[in-house]
């Protein structure tokens, strides 16, 4: 039986639930419905406080009796409505979010139609009436003072806005384009003139402090004289360069030294309005982030001088021969004259060139004393127009040249420490070790041989390499051969490893001799050899060692041969080496100790790697060292023994600051009086095969001459003056392999040796 309370509640109660109309509420208390259990049914006591409890039977005395009920039992809960699904949230959330746009859209409808109906009957009033009306004809289509007024001042501010923007998203590049940053390395002869230049650009950059301030001024005087005051673009400039463009179709001109600047560094070279507009743009930027001297420095180093060069310091030594430190303010005014264009003002190309090149040097020196930077009295000074010269004196050659700066850049790079990356970026000087003289005779030298070859043997000529250099004591190389022509052939004859060095390795075996003595039996100690020990000198004399004879491979003895089969009987290990006989040397080399003999050998220069190997053809001269090391060899019997490693590259400085380099020093390698004995027997050699000229010569002249067994190689090595020159003549065909052929013919003979014959002109006159 259910109890139904009047609208009014029970007196005394708390505030009535609202009834649900319509749906009995039901309270679910473990698993019964619609009833209380327990003594509970009668009626509840009233609960402490203000409060009576509801009364038995109603509706909220029921639910509140299922709760206490609920709470009371540790079985019971509640039971959970249950979870919706994702696609009843997904759509309840989209439901969501349209209606917030709908309501965004709503008020966004409103405040516009709000703002319309403020602003509605001001513009209006201000809106332009075109064609105009009450007037008729031509009239109408004529703008009103008021509508080109406001036509204006739109322009003018859209253009400001647009200046504005443009100016806050422009950014200057990090990186200088690549013209910018690449530099050639030049090279210059020992004496300390130009001698070739390497790489894609001629350019090499320089402090703004090294450049005369004469020929600062007279380059602003050219293009820019107002540049310390401009804000880096001229409007001036800009509206004939716009005037220009609209009438010729391409822009030029107008441009400040600061917007050059940013054409060489960053930009291309097109002609476009996009570039030209870019140009400015940064132009202003730059002139805000760099000092002017710093902008000046770089259009300096980055502008295009004609010759093949960029920067004004190669236009310097291309048009006149020496640094930019060196110009006056005439040389420099010819100068910012081919600014304006190289191809048109380089005097040496035409007489035309030549009358535009004058004018415009008088107009730059006159333009100078306009704005106060060169007075009267110093103009009249200049009335003769600077010579230049006819031609750069950088130009590499690409024929002898270049063997030398491929010599001097291997030489750069190891004693400096350059990588190549930094290397092929530019900007060094080399200041080689080359003479020039030399380098000249010696490559005459070698020309004159090679047309006798060709006229005299022209099948065999066409194979035929000679290979030369001159090494001073303190280790320079002062002059090189390298071949015809670097262009054809880049392979250098003279460093090159490929022919045995015969007879010519004797010095080597004697000096190992003369410093560790020989021993002859097993047992035996080494006993000491000095210049008057004799030895046999007869031809096919067997080879021994202290064991007995030495066998080769398939069983024979081993026996040395003399030039022409000649025997000279018992012979002193002086005039053994005066006379060139291999019997004696090779049984010398055994007795010595052949591993003796090599590092004997490598002390005094020759590379480990071009020595024979430990057999008695190592004393008979099987290594195979170059032309620069034979040299560099026999210095050190000159130089009292020591010995320096021959090197390329006296400095090298890069834009103007010193590298550090690496220079070898003078060590130890022989004894002074094994050197000294050495040396005295070469100087009788020279003497015993040449006595007219050794007479001639008068001073000390050594040398000796070289021949191979199987004749692929003569060689001449002596030293005058304390410079060591070797020279070598073999045959290898480098289309074939690089393995030796016969001369046949072309090394001369023992008479009238090749060989000698270019060393002797190329150290004209002797003595």
């Amino acid at each position: 039986m259910q109890l139904r309370i009047s609208g009014g509640g029970i007196p005394g109660a708390g505030p009535e639930e609202p009834p649900i109309s319509g749906v009995e509420r039901r309270e679910i208390s473990d698993g019964s419905t619609g009833t209380s259990s327990g003594p509970e049914k009668a009626g509840r006591t009233a609960p402490t406080g203000d409060h009576p409890a509801p009364a038995s039977g109603s509706r909220t005395s029921r639910r509140a009796e299922a709760r206490a009920a609920a709470a009371g039992r540790p079985g019971s809960r509640r039971r959970k409505a249950p979870a919706s699904t994702p696609a009843a949230r997904f759509t309840a959330a989209a439901v969501a979010a349209t209606a917030a746009a709908v309501a965004a859209t709503a008020a966004a409808v409103a405040a516009t139609a709000a703002a319309v109906a403020v602003l509605g009957p001001w513009l209006r009033r201000i809106r332009p009436h075109y064609p105009r009306p009450g007037l008729t004809g031509w009239k109408r289509w004529l703008p009103s003072w008021r509508q080109i007024g406001g036509t204006v001042l739109a322009s003018f501010g859209l253009s400001v806005l647009t200046l504005t923007v443009a100016y806050a998203v422009t950014d200057i590049p990090d990186d200088l384009n690549s013209f910018a940053t690449q530099q050639d390395n030049v090279y210059f002869w020992a004496d300390g003139t130009p001698m070739a230049r390497a790489g894609w650009v001629q350019r090499q950059e320089m402090e703004l402090d090294d450049v005369p301030e004469d020929v600062r001024w007279a380059v602003l005087a050219a293009e820019n004289e107002s540049f310390y005051s401009d804000p880096g673009i001229s409007a001036k400039g800009l509206t004939r360069a716009l005037l220009r463009t609209v009438g010729q179709g391409s822009t030029e001109g107008g441009s400040t030294i600061t917007q050059q600047y940013v054409k060489n560094a960053y930009l291309s070279q097109e002609r476009t309005y996009s570039r030209k507009f870019t140009e400015a743009i940064m132009a202003l930027k730059l002139d805000d982030e760099m000092s002017k001297d710093e902008i000046l420095e770089g259009y300096l180093n980055t502008s295009w001088f004609g010759r093949g060069t960029y920067g004004i310091q190669r236009a310097a030594q291309a048009y006149y021969g020496k640094d930019v430190s060196e110009l006056n303010a005439s040389e420099g005014a010819f100068l910012a004259t081919l600014l304006k264009g190289a191809g048109l003002y380089d005097p040496t190309l035409s007489a035309a060139n030549r009358t535009r090149a004058e004018e415009r040097w008088r107009w730059t020196l006159d333009r100078m004393v306009k704005i106060g930077k060169m007075s009267p009295e110093e103009r009249a000074r200049y009335r003769t127009f600077p010579k230049v010269l006819e031609s750069n004196p950088l130009y590499s050659t690409g024929e002898q040249s270049d063997y030398l700066v491929e010599l001097a850049t291997r030489y750069a790079k190891k004693t400096a420490h350059i990588s190549d990356k930094d290397f092929d970026r530019g900007g060094y000087q080399i200041y080689t070790t080359f003479d020039k003289k030399r380098v000249d005779q010696l490559t005459r030298a070698v020309g004159k041989a090679r047309d006798k070859a060709r006229k005299d043997n022209p099948k065999a000529a066409k194979d035929v390499h000679y290979g030369a250099a001159s090494i001073a004591v303190d280790g320079r190389i002062v002059a090189i051969h390298g071949g015809p022509d670097h262009r054809k052939q880049g392979y250098n004859e003279s460093n090159a490893t490929t022919v045995p060095a015969g007879s010519a390795f004797q010095p080597f075996v004697y000096a190992a001799a003369l410093e560790h003595g020989v021993r002859k039996s097993r047992d035996g100690t080494r006993e000491p050899v000095t210049g008057e020990t004799v030895y046999d000198g007869d031809d096919k004399v067997p080879v021994t060692t202290p064991e007995g004879p030495y066998w080769d491979r398939s069983g024979r003895k081993v026996a040395a041969k003399n030039d022409k089969g000649r025997s000279y009987g018992r012979i002193t290990l002086h005039q053994a080496l005066a006379s060139s006989v291999n019997t004696t040397f090779m049984q010398l080399g055994m007795d010595t100790g052949l591993d003796k003999v090599r590092s004997t050998a490598r002390a005094s220069g020759l590379l480990s790697s071009s020595l024979g190997a430990q057999v008695p053809a190592l004393a008979g001269g099987s290594s195979r060292p170059s032309a620069i090391r034979m040299a560099s060899g026999y210095t050190t019997f000159a130089a009292e023994g020591r010995h320096t490693e021959p090197y390329a590259v006296l400095k090298v400085t890069r834009n103007g600051h010193e590298v550090p380099t690496d220079i070898p020093v003078a060590r130890r390698a022989l004894d002074a009086d094994t050197a000294a004995e050495v040396q005295s027997a070469l100087t009788d050699a020279f003497r015993t095969a040449y006595p007219e000229t050794a007479a001639q010569a008068g001073g000390e002249v050594a040398g000796k001459r070289g021949t191979t067994e199987d004749d692929t190689a003569a060689w001449y090595v002596g030293t005058e003056k304390k410079v060591s020159t070797a020279v070598v003549v073999y045959r290898i065909d480098l289309a074939e392999s690089l393995e030796p052929l016969p001369l046949e013919g072309l090394g001369g003979t023992i008479a009238d040796s090749v060989p000698y014959g270019i060393w002797s002109e190329a150290l004209r006159p002797l003595g």
